[in-house]
This record gives C-alpha cells, sequence and structure tokens, in this order.
C-alpha cells in the first residue's frame, strides 16, 4: 500500500476516484427515483460526441464534452416537457445520435479509435493534474447542489404533480437533475469511462435500497458504497493490472450482492 502512494498517478487517480465515487450517487440517486437510470448511458453517448469535437477543434475534451452533455440533457428535458415523445424514445435517439457524431468526428480529426477508448472504457492512471482540477471542482459542485438541495429535488422526483401543487417550481429543478447529471458524466468520464459511467450512478444506489429505508439513508448510504467501489477499484486494479474502470464496476455488483444477501439474512430471521 506504501508503495501505492508513492506514485504520482496513483495519488491523483485516487483522489479523482474519491470525487468521483461520491458525486455519481449523489445524483443517480435522484435519476434512480425518476425511474431514469438510462440516462447516465443517454447522456454518455452524448458526451462522446463532445469529447470528439474538441479532439477535431483542439479545445481541451472535458469542456467540450461538459458543454455538449448539458445541451444534451436540457434538449432530453425539453422534450419530455413540450412535445408528446416520451423519455425513453428522447434518450434512444440522443443514444445513438451521440455514439454516431462521436464515431463520425473522431474520424473527421485523423484520430484512431484507440483515443475514444480512453474515454469509453475511462483511463484513470493517465489523469494529469490539471485534469483532476477539473474533476474536484465539477466533483464539488455537483455533490453541495445534490446534498443542499436535496428536499426540492426529492419532491421533483418523487411526485412532480404534488411538487407543483406545493409551490417547487418543478421545471427549474428537473432541468437542474439533467444538468448535474450531465456534469457527473463529464466528471465521471477518465474514471469508468462514458459506457460504465450509468452504472457508478445506479449500481451504488441499487445497494444503499438493499439496506436502508428511507431517502436520505440511501443518499448517504449510496455515496458511501460509491466511494469504497471506486477506491477500491483503483487499488484492487493496481494490485491485480487490470482495467480500473471495469474493476470499480465489478466491486460495486458486488458489495449490491453482499447487501442483497444481508438483507435476505434479515428477513429469514424475521420469520
Amino acid at each position: 500500500m506504501s508503495e501505492l502512494f508513492s506514485y504520482e498517478f496513483m495519488r491523483i487517480a485516487l483522489a479523482a476516484a474519491v470525487v468521483t465515487g461520491l458525486a455519481a450517487p449523489a445524483i443517480g440517486t435522484y435519476i434512480v427515483q425518476r425511474r431514469l437510470a438510462l440516462l447516465g448511458d443517454g447522456l454518455g453517448h452524448v458526451a462522446l460526441t463532445g469529447v470528439a469535437l474538441g479532439l477535431l477543434t483542439q479545445v481541451t475534451p472535458t469542456i467540450t464534452a461538459v458543454i455538449v452533455a448539458i445541451i444534451g440533457a436540457v434538449v432530453i428535458e425539453l422534450l419530455r416537457m413540450y412535445t408528446t415523445t416520451s423519455g425513453d424514445v428522447a434518450l434512444a435517439m440522443l443514444f445513438y445520435g451521440g455514439i454516431a457524431g462521436g464515431v463520425l468526428l473522431t474520424n473527421l480529426a485523423g484520430e484512431s479509435a484507440a483515443t475514444l477508448n480512453r474515454y469509453l472504457f475511462g483511463a484513470i492512471t493517465t489523469i494529469s493534474m490539471s485534469d483532476l482540477v477539473a474533476v474536484l471542482v465539477l466533483g464539488i459542485v455537483v455533490i453541495v447542489a445534490a446534498l443542499g438541495l436535496s428536499p426540492q429535488l426529492f419532491a421533483v422526483c418523487q411526485d412532480e404533480d404534488h411538487a407543483r401543487v406545493s409551490g417547487v417550481p418543478v421545471r427549474l429543478y428537473t432541468l437542474l437533475v439533467a444538468v448535474l447529471a450531465a456534469i457527473t458524466i463529464t466528471v465521471a468520464m477518465r474514471t469508468v469511462g462514458l459506457l460504465l459511467v450509468s452504472a457508478l450512478m445506479v449500481v451504488p444506489v441499487a445497494a444503499a435500497q438493499q439496506i436502508t429505508r428511507s431517502f436520505r439513508g440511501t443518499h448517504l448510504a449510496s455515496m458511501a458504497v460509491g466511494l469504497v467501489a471506486a477506491t477500491g477499484g483503483v487499488v484492487a486494479s493496481y494490485e491485480i493490472n487490470t482495467q480500473p474502470g471495469p474493476t470499480i464496476v465489478v466491486l460495486a455488483l458486488v458489495l449490491f450482492a453482499l447487501a442483497a444477501l444481508a438483507r435476505s439474512i434479515t428477513a429469514l430471521r424475521r420469520r
């Protein structure tokens, strides 16, 4: 373990994992509550277009990915609010359009598929100090907003009609959830990758739901599970020489299985 912390790239990777592990479940709890578990996948593919746009224009891909992902999130919510298009159809259109646009722009930029792999599957050990600063700033914004606005966001995600009658600006907070999800996608894309980021937003929440009974308990427990999965996955990937992204997701799934087992054992004892 002491050897692990002696490398600067591992210290940077662990710092990024801590922020990602906390931020992804923090906003993922609201997404699961709204039954939009696949929102992360849709926005992840939209962010891929943003990454490719950055490669084409020689702008930092993180910046262009944030901008394009936010635009995609807003488009999804506007389609859901003002058209007859359902949420899953809107996600499907952005899903396919995002990945097609990403590959097309990458080809125009003259980049190879290996370049996209760093963003599709994560490359946490290649994060630079400037990347870490961006991850820290964006991640802290997501965590503070998710915790500080918890009552309003919960009201909107639980029952939009009741929240509207109670005087909560539903459209504003609905858009905010989508925007925070888009930011989280770009925060986590170098950690677990755009194809797996949705898992880090959903699996810790599902694990927390097995052992908690209240929304607040689920919210905090999911962040704890995400933190353990992200940091533990980075350490495990170093020890067994695997890619950090898939290792983090597999560890999160293991934690879910353990939580589900604990719940089953508790239920049997009560019977």
